[in-house]
């Protein structure tokens, strides 16, 4: 059963169900994507925090609300890799790159399943399997046209790590697949998941893509779309009815044989059995449980933890922030200040308790009292073009001594079926923001978004800003503890953020070309744009803090290794600013000659530490056959011997520290 939900009606539904004639217990399943009663932040803001515990542990407290509530499955985690910020759904999964992308995918399978059976785990859904996130122009359910080789370097990976997480079930994407829909492909489900992978769960259609593969032209009507998605390896049809009004009729005419029909039932039953529900239909059904798990307020701290954690901060011009100890009035402008249900953005789970949620400026108030004199307009809309808002706006800038934008998206303009073929800063925020700063008052943009937008201006113009993303329950108080310095922002970017939307897709993995730019070089007959620089407006993995921090001696436990070595690589990190903070060091690697051309550099692993002012720790990262391996052109996981650049540094484009290790 889809969205029943609450111990009341999920027990009555319960009970109809084991009226039948097997009293085969019914699976509750529900959209759980960032938080059941407490919302965390939306998934790629969770992402920017690199801290892959902090994401398991969010996941842990949705399915633990959701459990309490009844449900047993959810619909998450979305791993696509998303290259195209056009395509709404980015919010869901984890950005660009496929190392960073399995490891979140690892970590909220863990969250939502912990010990399966237990009554705060649920059955976690791996999902859009596959290449979903490579939407041909970001359209959303568009087609996806791919190698092989892309699909298992760059896409395939977070699903295995799913696997190998334990997830418990799969679910198909929309989109056809090099010409043949996902929902009925054999190759993805036949071959791969349950034939290479051993995956025991079972797979979901995603709502009614089995008989979308009508629409598609790949099947004449449901009868054949239900042969054809059964004998891919489909085992549940959500929301087409197919199975239903076709599948015995097919079996009768032993056009699919009852082995298909077995395994997907016996599938299917042996996770109703793994959660209990034979023994105990009712067990998550239990109303002094829901009552205590939904009132527990320690949920809430750990939002906004969660939500602190997810902001970057991309500009920070003459230490604008945090705000100083002189400033006593502070403008806060923008159509966003005010904003409830939008700080939650898609996928939260309805009906959203409003009064939950803390707003920007609430935030700001909880932080500063009756210390700091608020000034509040909102000078227009997200959308539409009325100014009539802007002289407002304008006169109370001019009376503060820090004006604080909040703008971007409304909450319903990222997710499902929210293509954006524009992704700049939407309406008449722009223009806004233009006039407000030509007052000559210091002005902080916190952008709140579903997606990476196009900042254009605001870029150039404004003295810091703030990716806040969509951050749930607890956006105010989180934004406010960042923009205080109460917490030192560590977040870093899992998504490039581009100059304008003829660069999409972009990723920094990127292979070279045989004509290659560098920036600020004469680009005639190279491969690079004429009209805007090749390199992204923030690139991946970017993100400031209110400190800074020196890397240093760079050493190598040896220069080179076997297929089978372990490699050490260690250097320095000193805290070198004014403030105790976090720094996530990151290391890339570059294959400079292989039988397939590999990308520039390749995020292989990643460091968060703590650092007070001016300590020092020496980090080490450890360089394994599983570092330097790739598939090859027939689909095998190689190492090839040759020579190999390690980066470490701040971001992809901020490569610090350089040295080579060669492969015997």
């Amino acid at each position: 059963m889809l969205n029943v939900k609450g111990v009341k009606d999920t027990r009555q539904v319960q009970s109809i169900a084991l009226q039948s004639r097997l009293k085969i217990p019914l699976l509750f399943g529900l959209d759980v994507i960032h938080g059941y009663k407490t919302v965390f932040p939306i998934p790629l803001a969770e992402a920017a925090s690199w801290d892959m515990e902090l994401l398991e542990q969010s996941a842990h407290i949705a399915a633990k609300e959701a459990a309490a509530a009844g449900i047993h499955w959810t619909f998450a985690p979305m791993v696509d890799i998303a290259r195209d910020p056009r395509w709404g759904r980015i919010m869901e999964g984890a950005g660009e790159d496929t190392y960073l992308g399995s490891l979140a995918a690892r970590a909220r399978v863990k969250g939502f399943q912990g010990t399966l059976g237990s009554t705060d785990a649920v059955l976690a859904c791996a999902k859009h399997f596959a290449g979903y996130g490579a939407a041909t122009a970001g359209r959303d359910y568009y087609a996806v046209d791919m190698s092989n080789q892309m699909l298992w370097e760059t896409y395939l990976p977070p699903f295995k790590a799913a696997v190998d997480a334990g997830v418990a079930t799969f679910m198909n994407s929309f989109n056809t697949l090099n010409g043949i829909p996902a929902t009925g492909n054999v190759y993805l489900q036949r071959d791969i998941l349950k034939g290479k992978w051993g995956f025991k769960g079972f797979t979901v259609s995603d709502w009614g893509s089995i008989g979308e593969m009508v629409t598609h032209g790949y099947a004449e009507n449901d009868t054949i779309a239900a042969l054809r998605a059964i004998t891919a390896g489909s085992d549940m049809d959500m929301e087409s009815r197919a199975y239903l009004k076709t599948l015995g009729t097919l079996v009768k005419q032993k056009k699919v044989s009852m082995a298909l029909v077995d395994d997907a039932v016996k599938r299917i039953l042996y996770l109703k059995y793994k959660l209990g529900l034979f023994d105990d239909p009712y067990k998550f059904s239990d109303e002094k449980r829901e009552k205590q798990v939904l009132n527990d307020t320690s949920h809430k701290l750990i939002a906004r933890f969660c939500a602190e954690r997810s902001i970057v901060l991309l500009k920070n011009e003459r230490n604008t922030l945090p705000i100083q100890s002189t400033v006593k009035t502070i403008a806060l402008i923008g159509p966003l200040i005010d904003a409830r249900a939008d700080l939650d953005g898609s996928w939260a789970v309805q009906p959203v308790d409003t009064a939950a949620i803390v707003t920007f400026v609430q935030g700001l108030k909880n932080r500063y009292g009756n210390h700091v004199k608020f000034l509040t307009a909102k000078g227009c809309d997200v959308t539409g073009a009325s100014m009539a808002g802007f002289d407002e706006a304008v006169n109370i800038a001019k009376q503060a001594d820090l004006v604080l934008m909040a703008i971007g998206e409304s909450g319903s303009m990222s997710g499902e079926a929210k293509s954006r073929s524009d992704i700049h800063v939407p309406g008449v925020q722009e223009q806004l923001f233009a006039k407000v700063k030509a007052t000559g008052k210091p002005v902080v943009a916190v952008i709140m978004a579903g997606r990476p937008l196009i900042l254009d201006s605001i870029a150039d113009k404004a003295d810091a800003i703030l990716y806040a993303w969509w951050l749930g329950s607890e956006s105010g108080n989180a934004i406010a503890s960042v923009l205080s310095g109460n917490y030192n922002p560590a977040g870093k970017l899992p998504v490039s953020i581009p100059r304008n939307v003829g660069q999409l897709p972009f990723t920094y993995a990127q292979l070279n070309t045989g004509r290659p730019v560098m920036e600020d070089q004469n680009t005639t007959y190279k491969s690079a744009y004429i009209d805007v620089a090749n390199s992204p407006q923030y690139a991946f993995g970017y993100g400031l803090s209110y400190t800074t921090f020196a890397y240093s001696d760079l050493k190598l436990s040896r220069s080179f290794m076997s297929a089978t070595d372990t490699l050490k690589v260690s250097f320095t990190l000193t805290n070198t600013g004014d403030y105790a903070g976090e720094e996530i060091a990151q290391l890339y690697i570059r294959d400079r000659v292989a039988s397939v051309a590999r990308p520039i550099k390749e995020l292989k692993g990643f460091i968060k530490k703590k650092l007070e002012r001016g300590e020092s720790e020496t980090l080490t990262f450890a360089i394994t056959k599983e570092s330097l391996s790739f598939y090859n052109s027939q689909l095998n996981w190689v190492v090839e011997p040759g020579e190999f650049d390690i980066m470490i540094g701040s971001a992809s484009d901020k490569i610090l520290l350089r040295d080579k290790i060669f492969v015997k």
